[in-house]
């Protein structure tokens, strides 16, 4: 079930990140592709920085939160490495 919930989750997280990074998303397909990056990210990052045992093994509050948080620092990355202006 890791994998699927973390899509499952990264879904909602993205559209959510959506919402809270307003006017800054991909639409609402995009922001869900963002999410389940996010997601992804977010687990791998709190099983490596913070030694989380299985960060997505399950649906709950804080697999929720960990997608939430990645989906969200994917979303203002991908933002900011794109919406950097060239002068030529």
């Amino acid at each position: 079930m890791g994998i699927l919930s973390w899509i499952v989750i990264g879904l909602i997280a993205g559209w959510l990140s959506g919402m809270v990074m307003k006017g800054h998303g991909f639409g609402l397909v995009g922001n869900l592709i963002v999410g389940v990056i996010g997601g992804l990210l977010g687990g791998w990052l709190a099983a490596w920085l913070f030694n989380v045992p299985n960060p997505m093994g399950r649906f709950n509050l804080g697999s929720f939160l960990i997608a939430l948080l990645g989906s969200v620092l994917v979303l203002w990355l991908t933002r900011w490495l794109g919406g950097r202006e060239r002068h030529d």
